[in-house]
Formats: structure tokens, sequence, C-alpha cells
């Protein structure tokens, strides 16, 4: 390897990567509005779900329990005394759940069994288990408050590890910033080499002397660099701006994240390669680069959940190994029994990418 050549392909390549505002764009300001974009409208947490309570009779545990749900950032709580007056609200989707207080309220809680009714909308799933969890954890601390509880023996305590207040932007922020270096690993080198196939200047440098490395490794380095630029950004934003806590090593961090920013640039200069056309190039990394990152990966969608053979493909998506290390290292620390397998995944298919791109290159330029 000729430390000259590579030298001033680098800065070439940098030069260039200065002088293209899209470049900057993409490597930037896209970054930070997807960052924003997850911290902000992307949540897990439902709050202010519509529901209606119907009282059939006023006492004072009624009126306790209606005051309870009020005081509940979870629901906007509506009151009626007969629960037709919500079953139309219901149908409509105004209304996402009805509780129904019997009449017999009090006479079940001198017996010791106080109960009440809660009916949901079931056209989305999701809002009604929210709806049934955050029903039942309050019910059961009205229970409590009220000294109402027929386990009064027991004493329940919950504590949660790694993410007390259990809010979803703890583990939906670190893994967004795997999607920014995905996009900037894949989408943006993929544009910027195509954009020289269809130049002609890619045939004017493979016709120098350069090796093939110098070749793959001058196109890879100044992405790599710009891609540890917007991850100091992201993270210092991340940790800052929306305040999540990090228990793990920045040096960890620097070095995991250096291996994912080499599976994903290969990923780009693989496409690049194949497609030598920008319109190309931009679906193509969407499709193989950006959509599997978002939706296979874990970062939003439970990758146990899925069938078993979309699991058994969410083994060649680099995402998935980041996005676990990005959460271990925020919320947990350095926990090296999650870290290292991940990191030798993603080694793994970085190294396999680069092969197959060294060898079709080669063969191009043998041609």
């Amino acid at each position: 390897m000729n430390k000259q050549r590579l030298s001033a392909l680098f800065i070439k390549e940098s030069l260039q990567i200065i002088r293209d505002p899209s470049a900057l764009i993409i490597a930037f300001v896209l970054p930070l509005m997807l960052l924003f974009l997850m911290g902000y409208a992307i949540s897990l947490d439902s709050k202010h779900i519509p529901v209606g309570i119907v009282i059939e009779k006023n006492s004072a545990h009624t009126s306790s329990l209606i005051k309870a749900f009020q005081s509940s950032e979870s629901f906007d709580v509506q009151i009626a005394k007969d629960r037709r007056a919500f079953v139309k609200q219901l149908q409509e989707g105004k209304l996402r759940a009805m509780i129904v207080v019997p009449a017999t309220f009090d006479k079940d809680i001198l017996k010791g069994e106080p109960k009440i009714q809660i009916i949901t909308d079931g056209s989305e799933p999701s809002i009604a288990n929210f709806v049934i969890k955050y029903s039942f954890a309050l019910w059961q601390n009205w229970l409590e408050y009220e000294k109402l509880s027929t386990k009064a023996n027991i004493d329940i305590q919950t504590r949660y590890w790694f993410n007390a207040p259990l809010l979803s932007s703890y583990f939906l922020l670190p893994g967004s910033i795997a999607i920014t270096l995905t996009l900037i690993g894949t989408l943006l080198t993929a544009l910027v080499v195509a954009r020289e196939w269809e130049r002609g200047t890619m045939e004017a440098i493979m016709s120098t002397p350069i090796t093939i490395l110098e070749l793959l490794l001058g196109k890879l380095l100044p992405y790599f660099v710009l891609g540890l630029f917007s991850l100091l950004i992201c993270v210092l934003i991340t940790l800052f701006w929306f305040e999540i806590p990090f228990r793990g090593s920045y040096l960890l961090l620097f070095l995991t994240s250096s291996v994912y920013l080499f599976s994903a640039l290969s990923i780009g200069l693989l496409i690049s390669t194949l497609a030598k056309n920008q319109f190309v190039a931009a679906q193509m990394a969407l499709i193989i680069g950006f959509l599997p990152a978002m939706i296979l990966s874990g970062f939003i969608f439970q990758i146990s959940s899925m069938p078993y053979w979309l699991q058994f493909l969410t083994h060649i998506i680099p995402a998935r190994y980041f996005i676990n290390i990005l959460q271990t290292l925020f919320l947990a620390g350095d926990i090296y029994e999650i870290i290292i397998p991940n990191t030798l995944w993603m080694l793994g298919i970085g190294l396999f990418l680069f092969g197959i791109i060294f060898i079709i290159t080669k063969k191009k330029l043998s041609s």
C-alpha cells in the first residue's frame, strides 16, 4: 500500500464532501431532524387516553376513584351515570375505553370484593392493552390508598432496573443513533460513489496505478470520519438535550460505533458498485440499508414476536447488533457478555461485505 496515493485520494474525497452541499445536509442536517423526530414524535408511552367512567351510584368511594383517574396523566376522563351515554363515542373512536363502576360498588367493598368493569376499543390492540394495564395499576394503587386491598398482609414494592421512569425514549433515542449512522453509511456513500460512476471520474481513478485496497480505503475513510462527527453530535444531543443517561464507557461506544460504521459503509459502497446510478443507488440504500434497520433490527418492533424465518433474516442486519450495544451502554453499562458477541457479528458482516466489494472491483479492473 502506497501511503502517498492513499492520502491523496483521502484529501480528494474530503474536498469533494466539503464542496458538496447535499453530502453535508445528509451528514449533519438529516440526522438531526431524524433524532428530534425520534425524541418528540415517536413515543411508545400513551398519555391522555380518552376514557369514559360510568358511575351508576354516587358515593364517597366513587368520588375518590374518579379523582384518582382524573389525576393520572394517562387518561382524559369523562363522567356519566349511564353506559349508553358512551356507547356511540366508543363506536366512533372518540373514546378508547369505558370503565363501569356498578351500583353495588359500596356493598361489594363491605364484602371485601370491590370490582369494576373495563370495556376497551379493540380496533387498536396496543392502546387497549395500555388502557387495561394503566387502569389495573391505578386500581391497585387506589385500593391500597383507601386501605381496601384484600391482600393487606402483602407489601408489594415494584422496582424497575435500567429504566426507572419507564420512558420509551430511554431506549428509542439510543437506537436512533444507529439509524442515523445507517443513513450516513449507506445512503451517503452509495449516492456519492454512484455519482462518480455516472460522471466517468471513477474510471479515471481506476485507470491510475492505485491499487484496489487503496481505492476502497480512500473511499471509505472520509465518510468514516464524517460518520464519527455525526455520532458525536447525536450523542451530545441525546445526553444533554434529551437527558438520557449513559452508564457505559465512551471508549467502548467509540470502538463499537467504528465497527458499525465500517459495516454500514461497506453496504453503501457495495450498493454503489452494483448500481452505478444515483437514483437506483438511493432506492437500494433505502430498501437494503435504512428500512431493515428501522423495521427488522428490534428498534421499534420486538424480534421475538416476528415469524421464525424473519427472525433468522435479522441476523444479517448489522443494526440489530449495534442497537443492542447502544441500549446496553446507555441504560445498563459495560456488559461485555452482550457487547463483545454483537461487535464480532458486526465486524464479521463488515469484513464479508468488504471482501465482496474487493472481488467485484478487482474483476472489473481486470476486464
